[in-house]
């Protein structure tokens, strides 16, 4: 008998594998709320610094470098007195889009579970 579907586990396997690589790219307690900000609008770093809530200077500019270099935002330094620095997600950035909204959803979701339990 031929199994024309594939096997489950593999299948399992391979997901796993693919949540690994993504969350390897995302890792941290920062990166997806980065992200997640800049979706919306370009802003610059101190923009960002008040956004999100609790990161810190240092911690931001090592994650706003990690995903410059992994091509999920860009760095544009703008030709004003005095220069202005701002960040914006790239293309392949905003493929992440529709995760951070599942992830924002389900947290929205899971707090008003827990308040309510």
């Amino acid at each position: 008998m031929k199994h024309t579907e594939e096997n489950p586990i593999k299948k399992c396997g391979q997901k796993i594998m693919a949540i690994h690589d993504t969350m390897d790219v995302l890792n941290g307690k920062w990166k997806v709320s980065i992200i997640a900000c800049l979706c919306f609008t370009p802003m610059r770093y101190s923009e960002l610094l008040k956004e999100v809530h609790g990161i810190s200077g240092k911690m931001l500019s090592r994650e706003l470098k990690d995903l410059e270099m992994n091509g999920l935002i860009k760095r544009n330094v703008l030709d004003t007195q005095p220069v202005i620095v701002k960040y914006e997600i790239t293309e392949y950035g905003a493929s992440l889009k529709d995760l951070t909204e599942v992830i924002a959803d389900w947290g929205l979701k899971h707090r008003e579970r827990i308040i309510n339990s």
